[in-house]
């Protein structure tokens, strides 16, 4: 069994040396060069290749679906960024901030196509594959433009935002992993229960996400905390603490919402932490992570063959950055 770092190299190798795109119209495709090769930790292309290994030695399919996915993930992320405004991806220009809006919205596009016509080379369970890709590339448009909806929103639910996480990131984690399992021949309960696995992974991820941004340290995260209490993203801490504030507490919070000031993070930080909201929020983290590895525990395969999956999955959720 190959390791998340063997995996993500042998995958980076293949991946940047073999992009589909061709040299002309180099406007179209000198641009989606630069993203891809900005690198990333690779986690949603690894996890189908680990779980194609778990059933079989890794196939040809598994890294073709594990392009497909690569692909469709950075597509999502350039119109992500064009849609947040976003300058930067990775310290690097965001695309549409070095290419150009119209460049960005083009080169999301053909990155998309791109990403099918790695899918379309699969030989093994091919209809299955399809099905499950068109599903999740839908999942994650429909949580994108919850997100949006969010934004203009102050009645947001926190079973709603679990709702828009799972949609906008988790799905495309279990997707990877289900993926890798149907291209290894496994069908049924061990593919549905990695897909479960992927999917609580996912969420327990982004709720560590919130957490960190909050309260992370600065110094491993590369940047300063809060910047989603300065964005006023609805956030489960936020979401938690609005749910347990006392009237005093939510006023406060609806006045620094509506303003930029020095003190608005420390203010929000003191009110995430007198509501309960930071406790919450890591109670969450652990209930979504217990039910990972409960998932990946059913996968009917030997214990010992699990382990690269468990090693990756305890470093997301362990990380501090």
């Amino acid at each position: 069994m190959h390791s998340y770092t063997d995996i993500a190299k042998l995958f980076e190798e293949r991946f940047i040396t073999t992009l589909p795109f061709p040299e002309t119209p180099s406007t179209l495709y000198d641009p989606c060069r630069y993203l891809l090769q900005l690198g990333g930790k690779r986690i949603r292309p690894v996890l189908c290749v680990m779980a194609n290994e778990l059933f079989n030695e890794i196939s040809e399919d598994a890294w073709y679906a594990a392009m497909g996915i690569e692909m469709f993930h950075s597509f999502s992320l350039v119109h992500d960024d064009i849609m947040d405004n976003a300058p930067l991806r990775r310290g690097k220009p965001a695309l549409h901030a070095k290419y150009g809006l119209t460049s960005g919205i083009l080169c999301g596009d053909v990155m998309n196509i791109y990403a099918y016509e790695q899918i379309a080379q699969i030989r093994k369970a091919l209809p299955q594959v399809l099905h499950l890709f068109n599903r999740t590339a839908i999942a994650v448009c429909e949580g994108q433009q919850l997100d949006m909806d969010f934004e203009s929103r102050n009645d947001v639910r926190i079973e709603e935002y679990i709702h828009m996480i799972t949609l906008k990131t988790s799905v495309l984690l279990a997707c990877s992993l289900k993926m890798g399992a149907l291209v290894s021949g496994a069908l049924g309960d061990n593919a549905n229960k990695l897909y479960a696995f992927g999917e609580n992974l996912g969420i327990a991820f982004q709720l560590q996400d919130d957490y960190l941004d909050a309260f992370g340290d600065s110094s491993k995260l590369g940047k300063q905390n809060g910047g989603d209490i300065k964005a006023n993203k609805k956030t489960y801490l936020l979401l938690k603490a609005m749910e347990n504030a006392s009237p005093q507490q939510r006023r406060e919070a609806e006045r620094l919402m509506k303003m930029d000031t020095e003190d608005k993070v420390a203010t929000f930080l003191a009110i995430y932490t007198d509501t309960g909201a930071d406790t919450a929020c890591r109670e969450a983290v652990a209930l979504y992570s217990k039910r990972a590895f409960d998932c990946l525990e059913d996968v009917a395969i030997p214990s010992k063959r699990k382990e690269p999956l468990r090693e990756l999955a305890n470093y997301l959720l362990l990380r501090d950055k």
